[in-house]
């Protein structure tokens, strides 16, 4: 009867998302304001659908991180890593041609140097579109953008919630869409990416149209150590210090 109340309890945790949270994962954002976050490119954008109005590219609305997709930019947190489980769970506006994406192991994206520090050349991008019901390739969601197609689609379409997890392990990479591997890489493998690099930032992508996030967090390597940052949001021009790598 002990163990029956036991299980019981358990199930309803587990239900209730008390258990939601397994142990080793810091919370990147802490649904309040960008405290750890960096801009990188432009802050505002003219709204043309209001007049041009200029607003914020990137808000924070009702607990969620928002990006109105009206300039080209970046989102980043503000430490590097090299190993790592990182969670992010999205939704994307329903509206034709909404883009964004996650950059992993990247270096800050600089206006003036475009095309070379952005994650899908420097590095990666794990790319997000509204293409459930489109045949994978190097170019559709949850690619590693211009490099490797997904084997599999296992996201939802807009304006559906989607859960995406990115693991990085040494040279190996694997992308999970609502629990189902989409797309597992050794770039080691491969004489072309190779020498991509096995440290650096995340990021999220502002491109085109809305997109909102919650719920990011990161499980970096067993031997890390991550304090919270105490930094509130900051432009990216001149960052100046040492970099540290978790």
């Amino acid at each position: 009867m002990t163990r029956l109340i036991a299980v019981t309890i358990s199930l309803v945790f587990v239900s209730s998302g008390w258990a939601a949270e397994p142990a080793g994962w810091t919370e990147l954002f802490n649904g309040k304001d960008f405290t750890g976050w960096v801009i990188d490119g432009p802050k505002e954008y003219k709204d043309k659908a209001d007049g041009n109005k200029v607003k914020p590219l990137w808000t924070i609305q009702d607990g969620l991180i928002r990006t109105a997709g009206g300039a080209f930019g970046f989102l980043r947190y503000d430490r590097e890593y090299s190993d790592f489980i990182l969670h992010v769970e999205y939704r994307m506006v329903k509206d034709k041609g909404v883009n964004s994406g996650i950059g992993i192991r990247t270096k800050p994206f600089d206006v003036k140097d475009s095309t070379a520090s952005r994650p899908s050349f420097y590095s990666y991008e794990v790319q997000l579109l509204d293409d459930a019901d489109k045949k994978p390739d190097q170019h559709s969601t949850g690619s590693l953008y211009r490099y490797v197609a997904p084997t599999k689609t296992a996201h939802k379409p807009a304006p559906e919630w989607n859960t995406v997890e990115i693991e990085c392990v040494g040279p190996k990479i694997r992308v999970n869409f609502n629990g189902t591997d989409t797309l597992v890489f050794d770039q080691s493998k491969d004489e072309k990416l190779k020498t991509k690099p096995l440290s650096g930032y995340i990021c999220l992508q502002s491109h085109s149209k809305q997109v909102e996030f919650k719920n990011v967090r990161i499980k970096a390597s067993s031997n890390a150590k991550l304090p919270h940052p105490s930094h509130k949001l900051t432009e990216r021009p001149g960052a100046s210090g040492s970099r540290r790598t978790y």
